[in-house]
């Protein structure tokens, strides 16, 4: 039987693409740090690791996907490379977005998924690089469920009138059949794609459809800019708001459009329009 090698099982992409080997026939070699707690289904082995500590596999796989962390798995690869094999693998648009950041650390992440990425294309014959954008729908991303578990939290959620920015949140589902259609598509072999969503939105906009899926709906107050910055820092003062920096207001107001006609053209990627 045909093997698949997938890294980054338990999370939101993985996750996803699991039935969708099962199903295409694959035997599948699922590697996450908490194997002991994923359930159990047939086709697929899970194994304890993760690829600082690889556990040993049974047998090699024809097929590897990436659904963690891109730096990781490519100096893991650069050093058990294996050119026969097939690989598939995840990195974000962060790449493009987050490398002239105001934030060093921002920039220092974008520096290494271009590194990663360098580093795959120089060791795989084999590859297909996939980068999302704003990922949802699995309640795993730290975007729009964080929205989310505040507004819920206090009822209200606040942005800037000026967060006009234009996104285009992709679904989860969509990754995962986007995997799936580049390992039948040859011509997606030595290609890397931007993965936008199938909707182009403005980001007040994008929040205020969020809002609208809780019950009961907590109100969304556009206030002007320098309101919206007092208010971000009397929150991060008082410790309820963590890890929301400025070049991430800064980003509210910034237009993040991807092309998704080469993925269209290659493999039929058809995502959906934006429905949280």
């Amino acid at each position: 039987m045909k093997t698949a090698l997938l890294l980054g099982g338990s999370g939101q992409i993985g996750q996803a693409l699991l039935p969708r080997l099962v199903s295409d026939g694959w035997q599948v070699l699922a590697v996450s740090r908490r194997a002991a707690q994923m359930p159990q289904m047939p086709g697929v082995e899970w194994l304890q690791g993760s690829l600082q500590q690889m556990p040993t596999l049974p047998h090699p796989p024809e097929v590897i996907f990436s659904c963690g962390p891109l730096d990781a798995f490519s100096l893991w690869y650069a050093q058990n490379a294996q050119p026969a094999v097939r690989v598939i693998a995840f990195g974000s648009t962060s790449l493009k977005v987050k490398q002239d950041s105001t934030d060093a650390a921002e920039r220092e992440m974008a520096a290494r998924l271009a590194q990663a990425e360098t580093r795959l294309i120089e060791a795989c014959a084999g590859l297909t690089l996939l980068r999302p954008t704003l990922v949802y729908g699995s309640g795993m991303d730290k975007s729009l469920t964080r929205i989310v578990q505040l507004a819920t939290r206090h009822g209200r959620f606040a942005l800037p009138r000026t967060a006009l920015g234009l996104r285009q949140p992709v679904h989860v589902e969509d990754l995962a059949d986007a995997a799936m259609a580049c390992l039948h598509h040859e011509r997606s072999i030595g290609r890397s794609y931007d993965l936008p969503g199938g909707e182009t939105l403005d980001y007040i906009d994008m929040v205020r459809r969020v809002l609208a899926n809780i019950d009961p709906a907590p109100r969304l107050h556009l206030v002007p800019l320098p309101v919206f910055s007092a208010l971000l820092w009397l929150a991060r003062t008082s410790g309820k708001v963590n890890g929301f920096n400025n070049a991430m207001l800064a980003r509210m107001q910034q237009d993040l459009v991807f092309d998704s006609q080469p993925a269209r053209e290659d493999f039929g990627y058809a995502p959906r329009a934006f429905r949280p």
